[in-house]
């Protein structure tokens, strides 16, 4: 067989024992993605306004201001946001921030306030926008601006990478560079690995599209908090109990827009609830996940 560039067979039935903190049996990491000012949007010098994730079933691509858009996305930076901030700070829970670039350019007081939660800020790209039919060239500036801001507006790069909205090069680009510890734009698994495809193995820390308040807003989704509360729940609970012998990670991807609405944080909010009844639970940032793996599970080269 020729060479395939994809790997369909991972630890092919045997996974890692992976040597959680105080032997837990679940990782359990909690996402926000901040993406509010950072859409596609004509005052942004795009073509055209947002249509990806918002309570607008199949919203038009308009070629003038959305406004009803707009506002959509402003309820995540203006409302959504702090009642997620609370509810972790107050519970003292660690949170990965997949915070696009443009969008922190745009609301100060929420970058310090994850500052000063003392959340992980990995990057989620410069823009909120769909990276597929971009030029190599120009999505490796958009990615090179992006780190260089982030360092400008932190005082350090970021750790992580999420881009969401990849093209066929997102991995390769990052693959390059020797400044970024893990990506996170891959769902093929319960545990990190290792992507070798690239110029150099590529840590990937999974995310998910399934556990995940996006599917308030898609037609396969949740509609009630009780909905996302079960999913999230059963979720948790095989894992719980498949880290008896073989623990796993758990990704739960939230959206200020989304979850941040009453009716949708109610089920977030029994979930945080239940976890805290369980022993052997580790709660973490994406960078310690990464760390971690490093550590214990570094990259060794077949043969």
């Amino acid at each position: 067989m020729q060479a395939y560039p994809r790997d369909l067979i991972g630890y092919g039935g045997k996974p890692v024992h992976p040597k959680w903190p105080n032997q837990a049996r679940i990782a359990v990491q909690f996402v926000l993605n901040y993406e509010e000012g950072g859409e596609y949007s004509v005052l942004h010098g795009d073509a055209h306004s947002e249509t990806f994730l918002s309570d607008i079933a199949q919203a038009e691509p308009y070629t003038s201001r959305h406004l009803s858009m707009e506002s959509l996305y402003e309820y995540g930076s203006r409302a959504g946001f702090w009642r997620i901030h609370d509810t972790f700070v107050t519970r003292k829970l660690p949170l990965t921030v997949f915070a696009v670039t443009m969008a922190m350019q745009r609301n100060p007081d929420v970058v310090e306030a994850i500052v000063n939660a003392n959340w992980e800020i990995a990057s989620h790209g410069m823009r909120w926008i769909h990276y597929q039919n971009m030029e190599k060239a120009k999505e490796a500036q958009h990615i090179e601006a992006s780190v260089q801001l982030h360092q400008a507006m932190l005082g350090e790069k970021p750790t992580g990478w999420y881009t969401g909205r990849t093209s066929p090069h997102t991995l390769a680009l990052l693959a390059e560079r020797d400044d970024i510890l893990y990506c996170s734009d891959s769902y093929a698994d319960d545990l990190p690995y290792y992507d070798n495809h690239y110029s150099k193995p590529l840590l990937m820390i999974p995310y998910t599209l399934d556990v995940n308040d996006m599917r308030f807003v898609n037609q396969q989704g949740f509609c009630t908090s009780n909905h996302f509360y079960t999913y999230l729940r059963d979720s948790f609970d095989v894992l719980y109990d498949e880290g008896e012998t073989c623990p796993k990670m758990l990704s739960i991807g939230l959206h200020c827009r989304i979850i941040g609405h009453p009716g949708r944080f109610a089920g977030l909010k029994r979930f945080l609830d239940y976890i805290a009844k369980k022993d052997k639970v580790w709660v973490c940032t994406r960078e310690e996940i990464a760390r971690h793996w490093l550590q214990h599970f570094p990259y060794k080269q077949e043969g």
